[in-house]
């Protein structure tokens, strides 16, 4: 096999297994009907189908991120492969709702290892190839938009024809083929830690994940307000959780998280600003704008899903653009410009407040996903400059949880703005508070210098 051709099939190994969290995130909302009549549930409990994923994934990506610095991205990808594959297969026969979401939480930790994995990879494969990071990180990017966004128009095909186990079961054969590729085309890993496993749980700081963990669990519980009646209590054992895990990482010899080496990456902690606060920009419209043309335009779940497709179909095709900028102009001008598009495209929402027609909808989701493309590469990239290579994969764990805290204070925010429903009176005050988080992305894009040193 050329060394081309091997690096094509690793980088297309490695997108098939990153897209498959994002895939998963967006195809079960249209399942959530069918199961609440399958297992007999309320509005309130079916949701947790998505909130288990949703908390798995946001706490799994910066801890499996770690276990593939330590231990090889090569050998967690593939088990985080073969975990989906084995969770999905069995999915589908759970006797109960309660099994059914304990898969699904399974099967974000599986998924969860792809990307960080991943992104530790890029750096090998591009020196490989002869190639900018950029190149092969763009590809990651484009598969993980493109999968987030056709997850619901391929989610209600195979819900219609088949009914929610094919949810499942079509990530046995993705996952199976990602595992395979990855196998066979991606570089092999670097010895992998030795001793013994008195001395790996030592250094592993067992207590310190079980901290960072059980913190960002009950923190974003509180923000989801998934126990009603608990959220300040939750929110107040959050804090206190986080506070000891603080305190134990900055005397822990060799920490689940280096604070001390975070404070002082004021480049990587910058660019985990942005994109947490990019991120509910864009999730403001991902999940906002769908909830406006149903309840107030009277559109259809079918042509919603077709109305959103030009936001995944213009990020996709700016990706590339913006990683031939990046080459000519470097990573802040393209990061600062695709902020200021998000800045356009956010304050052209304010047109839907006035008229609902398809023509205009079309026009501004694909004018939205321009910004998303650029602001996502140029983050991503920027994060990669920032971090030392054998820490690259809990940096991009970090990252992606960035990307979930993102999304939930979007939909809080929803939550508050449109507490009776998403009209357009609603919808006004939330292009308001996307252009205020503008504002902020912008802030923080123009402080954003690459590391030197």
């Amino acid at each position: 096999m050329s060394n081309k051709t091997r690096t094509a099939l690793a980088v297309a190994g490695l997108s098939l297994g990153t897209a498959l969290n994002p895939l998963n995130s967006s195809m079960i909302a249209v399942a959530l009907v069918v199961l609440r009549a399958d297992f007999g549930l309320d509005v309130a409990a079916v949701t947790w189908v998505v909130t288990s994923f949703y908390l798995a994934s946001a706490a799994g990506q910066p801890v499996m991120g770690r276990l593939a610095d330590r231990f090889g991205p090569r050998r967690m990808f593939m088990l985080g492969m073969a975990l989906v594959a084995l969770t999905c297969a069995l999915a589908p026969f759970a006797p109960n709702f309660a099994l059914l979401c304990v898969a699904r939480a399974v099967m974000a930790l599986g998924t969860a290892t792809a990307y960080p994995s991943a992104v530790v990879m890029v750096g090998a494969i591009a020196h490989r190839a002869n190639v900018e990071p950029a190149r092969p990180l763009g590809t990651l990017q484009m598969a993980n938009t493109s999968a987030a966004a056709v997850g619901p128009v391929i989610g209600g095909l195979l819900v219609g024809f088949v009914g929610w186990e094919a949810l499942f079961l079509v990530n046995v054969p993705l996952a199976l083929a990602a595992l395979l590729i990855v196998r066979r085309a991606a570089p092999a890993d670097k010895a992998r830690e030795r001793g013994s496993v008195a001395e790996l749980l030592r250094d592993s700081d067992i207590p310190g994940i079980l901290g960072f963990v059980t913190a960002l669990l009950l923190v974003m519980m509180a923000a989801l307000n998934v126990v009603a009646g608990y959220r300040w209590w939750m929110l107040g054992a959050g804090t206190a959780v986080a506070a000891l895990f603080a305190w134990r990482e900055l005397r822990f010899a060799r920490p689940f998280l280096d604070l001390r080496l975070l404070g002082r990456n004021r480049s990587l902690m910058l660019i985990y600003l942005g994109f947490a606060v990019f991120s509910s920009v864009y999730y403001f419209v991902f999940f906002g704008l769908p909830q406006l043309l149903q309840e107030a335009g009277g559109y259809g779940p079918g042509v919603v899903g077709l109305l959103m497709l030009p936001l995944a179909g213009m990020s996709v095709l700016a990706t590339p653009w913006a990683v031939k900028a990046m080459g000519r102009f470097g990573v802040r001008r393209v990061l600062v410009a695709g902020v200021v598009l998000l800045t356009v495209a956010a304050a052209l929402m304010w047109l839907l407040t006035g008229t609902l027609a398809i023509p205009l909808v079309v026009v501004l989701t694909a004018l939205m996903g321009i910004p998303y493309g650029t602001v996502g590469i140029a983050t991503n990239q920027g994060m990669f400059v920032s971090i030392r290579p054998q820490e690259r994969g809990v940096a991009a764990g970090i990252y992606q949880t960035c990307r979930y805290v993102g999304a939930i204070t979007a939909t809080v925010m929803i939550g508050v703005f449109a507490g009776g429903g998403v009209d357009q009176e609603s919808w006004a005050r939330m292009v308001l508070a996307m252009l205020v988080l503008c504002v902020v992305t912008f802030a923080v894009s123009l402080l954003w210098r690459q590391r030197t040193e």
